[in-house]
């Protein structure tokens, strides 16, 4: 089979508010969530910043009684898809759970529970270790957590793809719809900050202020030095085209092609040579049936690092120089890197098909190359074609096209 596939809901916990309504007045508004970090101590470390969900509240989405054995991750999907199952305005039934499922991206999981369990594992031994807490230091705990408390009972998977894992996580969904194992897939990606990773990110000197300077997040900027790390999840809730008519859904934009790529780079650095990223790009819209020219906006993977950032304005210029100029964003200077963050910038992407708003790229002041990027203010413009260009360190690339679809 080979069926068509919509984005009908949108559910997300950022740095910039949970919920699609607090997430997007903040984004036009060219707000940051990026803030000296709160909940732990960071005395001692370079880095200092962080782009820490705050403003949540479990409860106001999932039950007591499943919320007492989730992590902070299982927590943050399940309000996710709560919140775009909602939006999407499905009900789960006997008939249909069978058919709905979800596919969840993570880059590194809970790296809280895993840490707490290891220390207790080696502390106190195996006897003390909580049963509660096993079970989340899994991958696939938050997919776990969130088809239990809404009832699917269809596909159930989870992408570990380093820093493309939520983009690989919708290209997956969408690829279980076309072919007909799925008529609904909620799909996206999440990470969050804990002691441990962050304190590790630090001293690999793998976030802000890598170079010296400021500490901060410029995506593109010729004073970057490195990207601030943030946390969060954002879900997409991927429909058959054909039963979202069918209820009268009025859809967010169409996936219309993926394109997945790689270039030989070492594990834990963002690649430097841009033609395994421009390979994925150009699946992207060969697969959409689309050429530059009709890309009317990028949403970017650009973090403020020295290498992504030089590598993706590279690519852009050699697939879009003197044929096209899309307007080009990144989240990354509100809502920090993420990591699996394609499913927040998915979702972000749909409502700016859907609004006709596209939000500045935060901390970008002094551009590193003539591209047209969104500066100093949100872009009231209709966007027809939105591209989401995935990165992650060790080479790996996922791109996917958006297209809106007029009532």
């Amino acid at each position: 089979m080979d069926r068509r596939v919509v984005i009908t809901g949108i559910g997300m916990v950022t740095p910039l508010g949970a919920g699609k309504e607090a997430f997007a007045q903040a984004l036009w508004q060219g707000e940051t969530g990026i803030r000296e970090i709160t909940a732990f101590p960071t005395e001692g470390l370079a880095s200092h910043l962080g782009a820490e969900v705050r403003a949540f509240e479990p409860r106001d989405f999932i039950s007591v009684k499943n919320l007492r054995k989730m992590d902070r991750l299982s927590a943050m999907t399940t309000a996710s898809v709560r919140m775009a199952l909602d939006d999407a305005g499905l009900r789960i039934d006997p008939i249909n759970r069978d058919r709905i499922g979800i596919v969840m991206g993570t880059a590194f999981g809970n790296t809280e529970h895993k840490v707490l369990t290891a220390r207790v594992l080696f502390t106190e031994g195996p006897g003390m270790v909580s049963p509660i807490h096993v079970p989340n230091t899994v991958m696939n705990a938050p997919a776990g957590h969130a088809s239990i408390e809404m009832g699917f009972r269809g596909v159930n998977t989870t992408v570990n793809h380093q820093a493309v894992s939520a983009e690989t996580a919708i290209a997956y969904g969408a690829m279980e719809i076309r072919r007909g194992a799925a008529d609904v897939i909620f799909a996206g990606g999440g990470d969050i900050l804990s002691p441990f990773f962050y304190e590790t990110l630090t001293r690999f000197r793998a976030v802000s202020p890598v170079n010296g300077g400021a500490e901060g997040a410029r995506p593109f900027d010729r004073l970057r030095n490195g990207p601030v790390a943030g946390e969060g999840c954002g879900i997409v809730c991927l429909e058959a085209a054909e039963l979202a008519r069918e209820r009268g859904a009025v859809p967010y934009a169409e996936v219309t092609g993926w394109g997945l790529a790689s270039s030989p780079t070492p594990p834990t650095a963002w690649p430097i040579d841009p033609r395994g990223f421009s390979l994925a790009l150009e699946r992207a819209l060969t697969m959409a049936g689309a050429v530059p020219a009709e890309i009317d906006l990028i949403q970017a993977a650009a973090n403020g690092g020295r290498d992504l950032d030089a590598m993706e304005a590279a690519a852009y210029e050699r697939l879009f120089g003197g044929r096209a100029n899309p307007l080009i964003t990144s989240l990354k200077g509100a809502t920090g890197e993420t990591f699996a963050s394609g499913g927040i910038r998915a979702a972000a992407l749909a409502l700016s098909l859907r609004e006709g708003i596209v939000p500045q790229v935060v901390g970008l002041n002094e551009p590193l190359v003539p591209l047209p990027f969104v500066i100093g203010a949100s872009v009231n413009q209709p966007v027809r074609r939105g591209l989401l260009s995935g990165i992650s360190y060790g080479g790996t690339y996922a791109c996917l096209v958006f297209e809106r679809r007029d009532p």
